[in-house]
């Protein structure tokens, strides 16, 4: 058994840094871009005058580093290679996700916005894999142009975790002779809608409450008329893109059925599993960044004459993230790995259960990661002027989204006590 990384992995990942330190850091360096990274980004980042929302130019920089990551054959690495990708399986995207984040904070990885240059593009997968042909012509070349950019319409304010019970609905109408879908509702968390052209909206087609089949999904135009932004979601984490939206009256032509009818939840889970491991190795490499910083820290800083290092009080800690951090890494990789044996869609029935185990666990020790760098770093740790604040404050979210941490726990425990899984009892 050989856990060393594949030695075209290693020479790529050598490849990505000369990258990035040939392109982005000038790049993150020039006309004082700095400010996005340093201790004033929350307020170089934010509109606060403008609902919270991102600032045009951070996100123009974003946009340019994409650029620069796209020319250079990066970003779209995950992607297949009929879209100019690199077919890029699991493992690697988790290792080069860990590599990017243990980097610490900067243009080259900034998962706030879903921002890296080694991107992720999960509704293009999607389209790839539901969309007609002419949705594909649109939609994967025009998100690829970065002409078009697709929100994701889901959660509910009423109906979080459980999708089954949304209260949005679909019914089919004819308008000026053509057939189409009336959508009445509301979504929250409706993510990027301020530079979104559409957004994949999930609505009851049939059935009744509680059911998983009956939800259709539709790529409805953002600017249709009915769609109303109600609020922007201020959070723990500034700026924000995430508003909760009302749909009146809106009416969308049968071109715009994204998938097959009320069959919309296959879309909404087509992608979790990969999305899930990746995020869980992004936290990871958060997570070893705050304890190499924080040791680094102890050795050098000497009160009372003596390195902080020295103190068990100081060792210990780190030690126990440290440790949690080796264990979780063969985790994290070995499910990878196993995924990319199987089909994709073997996967929810055979390790979802370790998928969820990496996700909820990475999660969580980044937070505690975090928290404990701001200990060690004392005042400093605390302020602005270290990055630690900044990645507790992003990734407390992950605890709650892309599956909270409590669901991420039942679906392990179901595999565990035989109710899912290979090994469910009937």
């Amino acid at each position: 058994m050989n856990f060393d990384l594949p030695a075209d992995l290693v020479a790529y990942l050598t490849k990505i840094d000369a990258f990035i330190e040939a392109e982005i850091q000038p790049l993150e360096a020039a006309d004082d871009n700095i400010r996005f990274f340093d201790h004033r980004r929350e307020w170089a980042r934010t509109d606060f005058e403008g609902g919270g929302l991102p600032r045009h130019d951070w996100e123009e920089l974003l946009g340019q580093a994409k650029t620069r990551a796209d020319a250079a054959g990066f970003y779209r690495f995950a992607l297949p290679r009929e879209y100019g990708g690199q077919d890029g399986s699991n493992l690697w995207m988790a290792v080069i996700r860990e590599h990017l984040a243990a980097k610490g904070l900067g243009l080259h990885n900034d998962l706030q916005n879903e921002h890296s240059i080694i991107a992720n593009l999960p509704q293009i997968v999607m389209l790839r894999q539901f969309g007609t042909p002419a949705q594909k012509e649109k939609f994967i070349n025009g998100m690829l142009n970065r002409q078009l950019r697709i929100a994701f319409g889901l959660t509910e304010e009423h109906h979080g975790s459980d999708a089954t019970h949304m209260d949005t609905v679909a019914v089919r109408e004819t308008r000026d002779g053509r057939t189409g879908w009336r959508i009445d509702g509301g979504k929250m968390w409706t993510t990027g809608m301020h530079t979104a052209t559409h957004a994949i909206i999930f609505a009851r087609t049939s059935g009744k409450a509680g059911d998983a089949r009956g939800i259709s999904a539709f790529l409805m135009p953002a600017d249709a008329p009915g769609v109303k932004i109600e609020e922007w979601l201020w959070t723990f984490n500034m700026p924000t893109d995430h508003p909760r939206i009302s749909l009146t009256n809106v009416w969308v032509d049968d071109d715009a059925l994204f998938g097959p009818p009320d069959g919309g939840l296959m879309l909404a889970q087509s992608f979790v599993h990969e999305n899930r491991i990746r995020q869980a190795a992004s936290s990871l490499g958060a997570a070893v960044y705050c304890i190499e910083e924080s040791v680094k820290y102890a050795r050098a800083r000497k009160p009372f004459g003596h390195a902080l290092a020295e103190n068990q009080a100081i060792q210990w800690p780190l030690v126990e993230l440290a440790t949690q951090s080796e264990m979780l890494r063969l985790l994290i990789r070995k499910t990878a790995w196993q995924m990319d044996q199987m089909e994709q869609k073997d996967v929810a029935a055979n390790i979802s259960d370790k998928v969820s185990m990496c996700n909820y666990w990475a999660n969580r020790l980044v937070c505690e990661a975090a928290d404990r760098a701001m200990q060690v770093h004392g005042g400093m740790g605390y302020s602005r002027h270290k990055p630690f604040e900044h990645i507790y404050r992003h990734h407390r979210r992950y605890r709650i989204t892309e599956g909270s941490e409590e669901i991420q726990m039942r679906k392990v425990a179901g595999f565990l006590f035989g109710y899912m899984g290979p090994n469910r009892i009937a």
